[in-house]
């Protein structure tokens, strides 16, 4: 492969439009992670019981979706041919686990006293 110093910068133009979606996604996705992780520690400081149990699953696996994400982005960046391909489905499994995150937050929500 090339250096970027040596192709055109044409090239250089479209691969970075190409992976600028795929440049946030990452990111965001492993910060996200990060989210799930300390909602999932702050929950442990409330009382226990069947709905907690179910939170931290629920973000448990929401922070394996965010890891999808961020790895289907990850590849994105660094495939030539499947790249685009590669991104939409980074984008659609991190929507997902938005979507994830907020039940879990109105879960959350629900189950303080």
């Amino acid at each position: 492969m090339k250096s970027p110093d040596h192709l055109p910068l044409v090239v250089v133009q479209e691969r970075a439009a190409a992976n600028g979606l795929s440049a946030h996604i990452l990111p965001t996705s492993a910060t996200m992670i990060g989210v799930c992780m300390t909602v999932m520690s702050i929950g442990h400081l409330g009382p226990r019981g069947d709905m907690r149990l179910v939170i931290d699953r629920l973000l448990a696996v929401d922070a394996l979706v965010f890891l999808a994400s961020a790895l289907l982005s990850f590849m994105s960046m660094r495939s030539r041919r499947a790249g685009v391909r590669l991104e939409a489905w980074g984008e659609m499994v991190f929507i997902a686990g938005l979507g994830l995150l907020a039940l879990g937050a109105v879960a959350l929500a629900f189950s303080l006293r």
